[in-house]
């Protein structure tokens, strides 16, 4: 028998009984889309059968988002469907010291694909290919329905698996007939879009505690993951939002003792019986409220700037109000509620009335949500992970998820809690990675990234490096003396430090005044006395230093460097004599063309006024040596 994700059909006719345990879906079954998440699988070896191809990623076990892994594919001659232990047939596939892992291909039917890699993983393969055994398009292989036997060895899958088209494995089986050794990568880093430095999951989940082993696993992986979480939220990286699954009840059965005990708003939301049970424990509709309470405590800390409080109200309502111990009601709900500081009026108010015949928003919201959107296919089972728009396959456990969440951030953007040893490898740390690396400046190149290293040249304390980032790098633009010096010569003798690196011009590298050199590699002392390019003049007395030089003088001479020459002291001094009289004559000079400008504007000033006087005093008496004035301005008449 095998598991497989198909569209179930459902009539309506027969919707009740299938309501009873399952419920039905809000769209008819026929309709709903499913789409099959896929990775890629390259063919590296032999040449004739090299080439790309699609696979289905298996939902159990942990796929390697973000990564991919490289292998050598086996066919086994015995238990080719891998239905029983390969033990039993002397078989083992784990592989030696320095071996490729081993992938092996086994064939689909006559057990649960669940079951062919746990037989598998038992024998040592890193991987498991699932041949398909009829022509179709891919499907996503499932794990079987819950039973004790199946639930342990489901939860212990660690290593991948794909199903492959049958063309493809008749190809592979092909070549290993044929004795060539096929070797493939499996490759998941483009199953999750990554578009930008932020991710957008969700996870559909319910508040049923009492669904068996799928509801043990759900709340365990809610505990265990709620720390990454919330640190992932509150740091901004991601935005979360939780979902309920509910169906509705067929118009014709709404007035049932079946629908109304599963159902709120008259028909329209409803879960199945948590005990499959109606005569005992709890109801459909109680697990419906508490669904609703649960999106609406979340809507109302996310309107406070602190949706991660959801993981807070579910852990701890599962600890404190579970189904066992019969506290599964609104009274332990509004104590956990009080307890992490919510306004329970609002939360009320969120949850509407129950028993209206009409629509709750919130529930409706939920329902229309289920429905596939571009990339992602209708939701139909409980758990489901949807991260960037993708359905997430595999075991939902922290570790798998995590690694599922840091493939979605655009590379060089994941946050720290993605770079941790327990999530990814630092690829970084052997041999630097293959990029470039100033050992000197211990400065790399290489930036650990989540699906593995970039070779980028990097900023450091502002000042870029350009280059290829694998074998060449080097500092550019304003400050890059700061690093290194440059990538220039520098050197340092007796306490004098010299640096060919100048900050002009975009940068250069030029040897120092007293030395000569590329600039880069090397800048040697120039012998200014050998050279006789200083201290030149018959009293000069010429001796070498590193970066420079020293000039004496004999005769109780005094070297003027400026000059490069040699003058007597007494001549210094009268020179800086004649210097100084040379100032004052000039301060002299300045004193008095500033007195002599003083008493001009004095004497202009002094005849200004003694002109204004004359003249108001000429208006009213004549002086001397002014004629009289005649008086027109008492003839009045012609």
């Amino acid at each position: 028998m095998m598991q497989m994700r198909r569209p179930p059909r459902v009539s309506m006719s027969r919707c009740l009984g299938v309501f009873l345990f399952i419920g039905c879906f809000l769209v008819p079954a026929s309709l709903a889309r499913f789409i099959v998440e896929k990775n890629s699988l390259r063919v590296t070896s032999p040449e004739k059968i090299k080439g790309t191809y699609d696979t289905a990623i298996g939902n159990f076990g942990i796929p390697k988002y973000g990564g991919s892994m490289a292998g050598v594919v086996v066919y086994p001659k015995d238990n080719k469907n891998g239905c029983r232990e390969f033990a039993d047939f002397g078989i083992s596939f784990k592989s030696k010291a320095g071996a490729l892992p081993t992938f092996v291909l086994v064939d689909r039917g006559d057990c649960f694909f669940a079951l062919k890699v746990w037989n598998v993983q038992k024998a040592g393969a890193s991987a498991v290919l699932v041949a398909d055994d009829i022509d179709e398009a891919l499907i996503t292989m499932d794990t079987p329905q819950e039973d004790g036997s199946s639930a342990k060895y489901v939860e212990n899958i660690t290593i991948p698996s794909a199903l492959i088209e049958k063309s493809f494995s008749d190809i592979l089986k092909k070549s290993l007939s044929n004795g060539d050794m096929v070797n493939v990568n499996l490759d998941w880093r483009e199953a999750v879009p990554h578009p930008d430095d932020r991710v957008e999951y969700e996870l559909w989940t319910n508040s049923n505690d009492e669904c068996g082993v799928k509801c043990d696993m759900l709340m365990e992986f809610v505990k265990d993951f709620k720390g990454p979480a919330q640190i992932l939220e509150r740091g901004g990286y991601t935005q979360f939002t939780p979902h309920y699954i509910t169906w509705y009840c067929p118009q014709a059965f709404t007035l049932s003792r079946q629908c109304k005990s599963q159902c709120i708003n008259h028909g329209r939301y409803c879960a199945p019986d948590p005990e499959q049970d109606f005569s005992i424990g709890y109801e459909g509709k109680d697990v419906v409220l508490e669904n609703l309470r649960q999106l609406c405590v979340y809507k109302v800390a996310n309107e406070t700037h602190r949706p991660w409080t959801w993981w807070d109200y579910v852990t701890d309502f599962q600890i404190r109000c579970p189904m066992k111990e019969k506290k599964y009601n609104k009274e332990c709900s509004d104590s956990v509620i009080r307890s992490l500081g919510l306004d329970m009026k609002k939360i009320e108010k969120c949850m509407g009335d129950p028993d209206a015949d009409s629509d709750n928003p919130v529930l409706k919201e939920e329902q229309d949500a289920q429905v596939g959107k571009g990339t992602r296919g209708d939701v139909t089972i409980l758990p489901t992970l949807v991260v960037n728009n993708r359905q997430y396959r595999g075991k939902l456990a922290k570790g798998a998820v995590l690694k599922a969440i840091c493939s979605g951030f655009e590379e060089t953007t994941e946050p720290a809690v993605c770079l941790t040893g327990d999530v990814e490898s630092n690829e970084c740390l052997e041999n630097n990675g293959g990029c470039w690396k100033d050992n000197v400046a211990n400065i790399t190149a290489c930036k650990d990234t989540f699906r593995g290293r970039v070779c980028e040249c990097p900023l450091v304390d502002g000042v870029q490096f350009k280059g290829d980032g694998y074998s060449h790098c080097e500092v550019s633009g304003p400050g890059r003396c700061k690093i290194n010096n440059g990538g220039c010569w520098h050197e340092s003798r007796e306490g004098h430090a010299f640096s060919a690196c100048l900050d002009v011009d975009g940068g250069k590298c030029q040897c120092p005044s007293g030395f000569k050199g590329d600039g880069k590699n090397s800048c040697e002392d120039i012998d200014e006395c050998k050279e006789k390019k200083a201290c030149q003049c018959a009293e000069c007395s010429c001796k070498n230093t590193w970066g420079s030089y020293d000039c004496s003088c004999s005769g109780g001479l005094l070297y003027i460097r400026d000059h490069d020459t040699c003058i007597g002291k007494a001549a210094a001094s009268n020179e800086v004599r004649s210097a100084w009289a040379a100032v004052w004559v000039i301060f002299i000079g300045l004193g008095m063309a500033a007195g002599g400008g003083y008493l001009i504007y004095k004497y202009r000033l002094r005849s200004y006024m003694d002109s204004e006087i004359r003249a108001i005093m000429a208006q009213y008496m004549p002086l001397e040596s002014q004629a009289e004035v005649p008086n027109h301005l008492g003839d009045q008449h012609a």
